[in-house]
């Protein structure tokens, strides 16, 4: 791997990571199994919109930033996530879209802003 492609991937498995532990925290909440495929069930939509949300912002660019790279990747996993939810019959109740998009803001823009952090000290 190319020394110049570790930052964006580096980036790319903490976002899946993120997505995963939304995932998991959430089906763990709801006393749903923790399987693999329970999890991947739960996840697939919004590791969906991650995908989307990192070729709209062209996240490999600057994979750390906050904006527009974090803002873009989370709106579009929260957006395309409920959709895809809402496609499958899965559940989007309201109060799910908040708890949801609360809790990827927190982890998918949490992360970013602690890495500018940390670069700027």
């Amino acid at each position: 791997m190319p020394p110049e492609a570790r930052p964006a991937l580096t980036a790319l498995a903490t976002d899946i990571v993120c997505i995963v532990i939304f995932c998991t925290i959430g089906r763990r909440s709801h006393a749903e199994g923790l399987t693999i495929s329970g999890i991947a069930e739960t996840a697939w939509p919004f590791l969906t919109g991650t995908a989307a949300g990192w070729l709209l912002a062209r996240a490999w660019r600057r994979p750390a930033a906050l904006l527009p790279t974090g803002v873009v990747i989370w709106l579009c996993t929260v957006v395309a996530g409920m959709a895809l939810r809402k496609l499958t019959s899965a559940g989007v109740a309201p109060s799910f879209v908040v708890v949801a998009s609360l809790s990827t803001a927190i982890l998918l823009l949490g992360w970013r802003v602690g890495a500018g952090l940390l670069a700027r000290s």
